[in-house]
């Protein structure tokens, strides 16, 4: 048997023992020497060490805890345990993991390199392997900068001595299979940078389960095993016309929509029953999650966002939340979620600075950093940051069948000068204010997931008057399905601000919609952005005394669902809630017991049911054959009337927003006969004081408004009137 003694370790050895070597199998394992064969292991705090397979004990090298046996070769089979007893008396056994050969293909190296690996996910982080019939973990990441790369958890006492792992060439990869590995496992990536010798303890990028806030380390998981029953719903969703279809989505905070009996957060199979049982009554055709990507942070909703890969562990396992959207499926309730690609946080476990370099942000921070929400901005420019992102979206599309993103945050992504002064961006390439890098990330993502999942929807939050954002790419569009009306929100809550009797001055901020309404395909977003940090709720942004602020809120929805576009409600407004949105608590459900909540809530239900079932309400809902005025210039009144027609069918709708009844106001309409008044948003059903037409009108045949006919009607006080013909189907 040879031995070594310490100060006659070659610089491998070294290495090993200080916890630098980029590729300790160079060094460990099984190694041919001369006519002799060589087995080394660093075991720290090992007392001994035996080879399983010969019975055979391993010699110590010096006062070191590396260990080595030398023999004839061929007498240690290829793949080979070891049984170790440490300090404290408790016996292992385990296959070497170093006398494993590369386990991740050129290929996928490849494709990650060139940005092009649509499933990054399914080699990079924690998945489980098999070698030659021995089972594990096989752990990656990438860390290009680093000098040693370890995997550490409770399975090596945290010690990233124990498990240093090999590095794929200029990948920058770094992989380790750890045999006899499970689910279960708590882990981390322990870095040390090749420039500085810096530690750091990193999460892992593409972790898909962690453990429970504060505590920030992820779990090694199986492949899910959850039996899908919603293929009914993705075959329709492949065939969906959505451009055509209702859509009406209900915003949905998970940790603050409800609480169990103690204040606690409910889980995610008790909030599927819940909100489905509560959801689909009124109408709403999908559900919109609040990021429930994992996030260290209550209080940023999920809009910081550390695990790209991982449903929050506040709410239950994976498998809970796959189980939330397939029961939403079953009953035919669609599911949307909010994804933050623009920027993430700089806790020091996770993506910032993640091996020591700026790997995932830019290091210029006058490109790499958002000084208004105190994060980083990924470098869509690299190959490998982008295929992190696009293999997130992809992710949550297959893994969770989710049906589709709203991106968050886009037009911070597309301008260098977001919220900068002068001095504090640099131009790009042309010298312009466009981030070049990210408009490619964005139109490679929604082309991808169109391509890949039919059906699915990709939705920008962009406030700004940035062209095309939901045209296609081959157009020179971003590609998305749709974009929200962030202009229309403003002016619309801006104008329903103001008093009454100062609205007539304002009647431009209602007009002016339809001069750009279908230069995009819009959705109508009142979301929780406008009910919290002091912008008041829905309900008291209202002016006027409690009748008042209840009638212009029916109102306004009443506007908002016979409105071109699709629609998106905030959990709370649907029942008037009256504070802002606490993230900290409950919605206030007590205000159910009261009369005028529950009218605004069955008003909402209503509206739901009209807009999904005619027609003319939603089918052309992106182009202007779906609405017609039929007087947009009584402002002296703050009288809107107009219609919404189909080929079939042709709604006329009018709204008072004046607290003054409009007693014989005619309008012109396009056809002779009666008219049904399918709601009234003052009916005293909703809270209102039930001013109306008795529920039919009579055409006559005076022209009016260039129109062969005319209705004599009665607008009750802020309030909306929704009509049909009886020709109509």
């Amino acid at each position: 048997m040879d031995t070594l003694t310490a100060p006659s370790l070659p610089a491998d050895a070294r290495k090993i023992l200080e916890a630098r070597h980029h590729d300790p199998f160079a060094y460990l394992g099984r190694h041919r020497k001369g006519d002799r064969e060589v087995v080394r292991a660093f075991i720290p705090e090992a007392v001994s060490v035996t080879i399983v397979e010969l019975g055979e004990a391993m010699q110590r090298v010096g006062d070191t805890d590396l260990f080595q046996w030398t023999g004839r070769p061929g007498r240690v089979p290829q793949r080979y345990r070891l049984r170790w007893t440490l300090a404290n008396g408790h016996t292992h056994t385990a296959f070497d993991p170093y006398c494993l050969p590369p386990q991740i293909p050129d290929y996928d190296l490849y494709l990650f390199g060139e940005g092009r690996h649509r499933h990054a996910y399914r080699f990079l982080g924690a998945n489980l392997h098999e070698v030659d019939g021995i089972q594990g973990m096989l752990f990656a990441v990438w860390a290009p900068n680093a000098e040693r790369v370890s995997v550490v958890g409770d399975f090596n006492a945290w010690d990233g001595r124990r498990h240093p792992m090999r590095v794929r060439g200029a990948s920058g990869v770094w992989e380790l299979f750890l045999p006899g590995l499970g689910a279960g496992e708590l882990y981390k990536f322990e870095i040390r940078n090749r420039a500085t010798g810096a530690i750091l303890v990193k999460s892992d990028p593409y972790g898909k389960r962690f453990e429970l806030r504060p505590q920030t380390a992820a779990l090694t998981t199986a492949p899910s095993d959850y039996a899908w029953q919603d293929d009914d719903w993705l075959a329709r969703r492949r065939q969906w016309n959505w451009l055509h279809a209702p859509l009406s989505i209900y915003e949905v905070h998970l940790g603050s929509w409800q609480r169990d009996e103690q204040g606690r957060f409910l889980d995610y199979r008790e909030l599927a029953h819940r909100l489905v049982d509560y959801v689909k009554p009124l109408g709403f055709t999908h559900i919109e999650l609040l990021p429930v990507t994992e996030h260290p942070f209550d209080g940023s909703w999920g809009y910081q966002t550390t695990g790209y890969y991982a449903p929050t562990s506040r709410f239950g396992t994976p498998d809970d939340f796959r189980y939330f959207v397939d029961y939403c499926h079953r009953h035919d309730i669609g599911v949307f979620l909010d994804w933050a690609p623009g920027h993430f946080p700089k806790d020091a476990h996770a993506l910032a600075f993640f091996d020591g370099s700026a790997l995932y942000e830019h290091a210029d921070p006058r490109r790499g950093e958002h000084r208004d929400w105190g994060t980083l901005i990924f470098n869509y420019g690299r190959h490998e940051v982008k295929n992190f992102l696009i293999s997130s979206a992809l992710y949550w599309l297959e893994e969770f069948h989710i049906d589709g993103l709203r991106v968050d945050a886009v037009a911070s992504m597309l301008y260098l000068d977001y919220s900068r002064g002068p001095g504090e961006w640099t131009p790009n390439i042309h010298g312009g204010n466009e981030n070049l890098e990210a408009i490619d990330f964005l139109r490679e993502l929604n082309n991808l997931t169109h391509e890949l999942h039919p059906g699915t929807l990709m939705m920008a939050e962009e406030s700004t008057s940035w062209p095309m954002v939901s045209r296609p790419t081959w157009l020179g569009g971003l590609g998305f399905s749709m974009k929200w009306n962030m202009g229309w929100m403003n002016d619309t809550l801006n104008y329903m601000s103001k008093d009454p009797i100062h609205r007539h001055y304002h009647h431009d901020l209602l007009t002016f919609s339809q001069l750009y309404a279908y230069t995009e395909n819009f959705i109508l977003p009142f979301s929780h952005d406008e009910v919290v940090h002091g912008k008041r709720s829905l309900l008291n942004k209202m002016p006027g005394d409690e009748w008042q602020r209840f009638a212009n809120l029916r109102l306004l929805y009443t506007y908002l669902f016979t409105h071109p576009g699709k629609k998106l409600l905030f959990m709370g407004c649907e029942f008037a809630q009256g504070r802002e949105w606490n993230a900290d608590g409950a919605l206030d459900w007590y205000l159910l017991d009261y009369p005028l909540h529950q009218g605004v809530r069955q008003l909402i239900r209503d509206l739901n049911a009209l807009y999904c079932s005619a027609p003319a309400l939603h089918r052309y809902d992106f182009e202007a054959q779906a609405f017609e005025w039929i007087d947009c210039h009584d402002a002296a009144q703050s009288v809107l009337t107009y219609l919404r027609r189909c080929e079939e069918q042709t709604l006329v709708v009018a709204l008072n927003f004046t607290p003054v009844p409009r007693y014989r106001y005619r309008i012109g309409v396009p056809a002779p006969g009666r008219y049904r008044e399918l709601l009234n948003s003052d009916s005293t059903y909703y809270g209102g004081s039930n001013i109306g037409n008795g529920g039919w009108l009579q055409a006559e045949p005076l022209p009016w408004m260039g129109r062969p006919y005319s209705l004599e009607i009665t607008l009750p006080p802020l309030a909306g009137l929704l009509l049909q013909g009886v020709g109509d189907n």
